[in-house]
């Protein structure tokens, strides 16, 4: 039978039907549950027991733990999920199911670039054309991000597999099948990258942690076939924080390109960073509580986190089952619609995915959008120029804006539980066999200690959280239903806790620059499974502004 594990000299209480540890006490025999073990165990739940309902505790909580002792023998994967799957959906609600032809409204000619930087800082709606109408091979622009990678990488530290022979390969199939009249849409022979949290077959996917730096998983990520299918190619798998948590790996801190004393973000970091430097056109990345919404803004990207359910889980690392959502980060939000296209839809092999239709046409237009914006996050202290102007621009472009406010009836805040229990579970025997001590991260918010101070978390208390959380996405829906999109700041008051609990999509946009030169964002919100609302209103803006155009001064060669 595994051992417990014993790390502090306080030990570890138990918590009544929690998730429960045990450890050495005031010179307590490891092992023994007394009631003055309970005792101490309230102050961590916060609840009191009286003598006698301890004293009746005793053998229950003898039998929880032997319940512990006889599942930690029994491996678990992390790509296990639990029997209950997180449903986003509000009652009633169901998505649109009917898939129509995409209209993505791409140029009819788009002139080459004559040097090479150039090309590769072009958004894939401009590449696609190029290749289509063989102004470009796939080959010769596979080559322009390799040498990029391989110049820049290192210098970002933002890069963990390069994958050239591979992508030389892919490359030159997919501009045979142009010479043969075959094409298979927008992302034919297009290069990108991804988190490396992805399992590709043949690869290593290190998840960004000292712990699994070397491991090889058996298979490829749902999102990394179907985009295969489409014809992209993948040229490199990107650094992100360890375990998913800020920019901080096993090979150091992931920079941002427009400031190199400064992380890039996370956790998607190399992802976002990869793209602001030109390294690939699109990468993908993970959100779980801003992994997208962030490195976007440091970076100066445009990042799409679409609704949970909509895009495939399947091969990539958990860490939260039901918070975890995969999307798109590029130069533009059009570039993510494309990206998205593709990589939606149901899976069998994730038992959380929704079928949904993803109905994008670009003959729509914005003015039969009706548009709010969280007032009291553009006013006060806290309220930026560059959001304001965000208002002002909308406006000039015709867009109706009605103020609304964020409310909840309930504790946002205290529903993050979730999360933590989650990652915990995820990461169970990494803490119990002292590997998280190889954590680079090791500071009191970092994975390590969250991990080790979730299990104190009680299991009622996991469940209750999950119940109050029902009542925030119905709330959400009521409000979101009467608006197509909502603006707010990207991190104004607490929609990005509320979001990504109630699993609405995001996309994040720059929108400028701050007094020390950094990339700032704002963000549009919509109800579930309508991403085509939010690309419609975010290609509108981009079009009416040039912010993503622009180029971090150290990569523009």
């Amino acid at each position: 039978m595994m051992p417990l594990k014993y790390k502090s000299k306080l030990g570890l209480f138990i918590l009544g039907t929690a998730l429960l540890s045990i450890g050495f006490i005031a010179g307590q025999r490891a092992g023994d549950i007394t009631p003055a073990i309970i005792t101490a165990g309230e102050t961590l739940i916060g609840l009191e027991f009286s003598p006698s309902e301890r004293d009746s505790m005793v053998q229950n909580l003898i039998n929880h733990r032997n319940s512990f002792e006889r599942m930690r023998v029994q491996k678990l994967e992390n790509a296990t999920s639990p029997a209950l799957y997180f449903n986003p959906l509000p009652h009633g609600f169901v998505p649109e199911q009917v898939q129509k032809p995409f209209n993505w409204g791409l140029p009819k000619e788009v002139g080459l670039p004559v040097n090479d930087h150039d090309i590769a800082f072009l958004p894939i709606s401009n590449l696609a054309v190029l290749i289509q109408h063989k102004k470009i091979s796939s080959e010769r622009l596979t080559r322009i991000y390799l040498d990029r990678i391989k110049n820049y990488a290192d210098t970002l530290q933002c890069l963990i597999t390069l994958m050239e022979e591979d992508a030389i390969q892919s490359a030159k199939a997919m501009d045979a099948e142009i010479a043969q009249g075959k094409y298979r849409g927008p992302l034919h022979g297009i290069p990108y990258g991804i988190k490396d949290l992805l399992a590709v077959k043949g690869t290593k996917t290190t998840w960004g942690a000292m712990p699994y730096k070397d491991q090889v998983i058996d298979e490829t990520a749902t999102v990394v076939e179907k985009l295969e299918e489409a014809g992209a190619v993948l040229v490199g798998k990107f650094t992100l924080g360890a375990l998913a948590m800020g920019d901080v790996w096993y090979g150091g801190v992931t920079k941002n390109p427009w400031n190199l004393e400064q992380g890039s973000s996370g956790s998607s970091a190399g992802s976002a960073s990869a793209v602001s430097a030109g390294l690939v056109p699109f990468a993908i990345g993970t959100e779980t509580l801003g992994s997208i919404v962030s490195p976007s803004t440091r970076n100066g990207v445009t990042g799409l986190r679409p609704t949970f359910g909509r895009v495939s889980r399947h091969g990539a690392m958990a860490l939260s089952w039901s918070m975890d959502k995969i999307g798109p980060i590029s130069r533009s939000a059009l570039d993510n619609a494309i990206v998205l296209a593709i990589i939606n839809g149901f899976d069998p092999k994730d038992k959380s995915t929704v079928s949904a239709a993803f109905n994008y046409d670009a003959k729509k237009s914005i003015k039969d959008l009706k548009v709010g914006y969280f007032a009291s996050f553009f006013e006060g202290e806290r309220a930026t120029e560059q959001d304001k102007r965000v208002l002002e621009e909308l406006k000039s472009m015709g867009v109706e804006l009605h103020p609304v406010e964020l409310k909840t009836s309930v504790d946002v805040s205290s529903m993050l539980i979730s999360l933590y229990v989650e990652g915990a579970a995820a990461f169970d025997e990494m803490t119990r066999m002292d590997r998280d001590e190889l954590l680079v991260a090791q500071h009191r918010n970092a994975w390590p200690n969250l991990f080790r101070s979730s299990r104190f978390i009680p299991a009622v208390e996991y469940l209750q959280a999950n119940r109050f959380r029902n009542i925030l996405i119905e709330e959400m829906h009521a409000l979101f239903s009467e608006y197509d999109v909502i603006v707010t700041p990207s991190f104004g008051g607490n929609q990005l806790q509320v979001t990504n609990l109630t699993g609405h999509p995001a996309l994040c946009m720059p929108n400028g620059f701050n007094d020390k030169g950094s990339p700032v964002s704002i963000t549009f919100l919509a109800n579930l499974y309508d991403e085509e609302k939010l690309i419609m209103l975010g290609r509108a803006y981009q079009e009416n502004t040039d912010w993503q155009e622009k180029r971090p001064p150290l990569f523009d060669r």
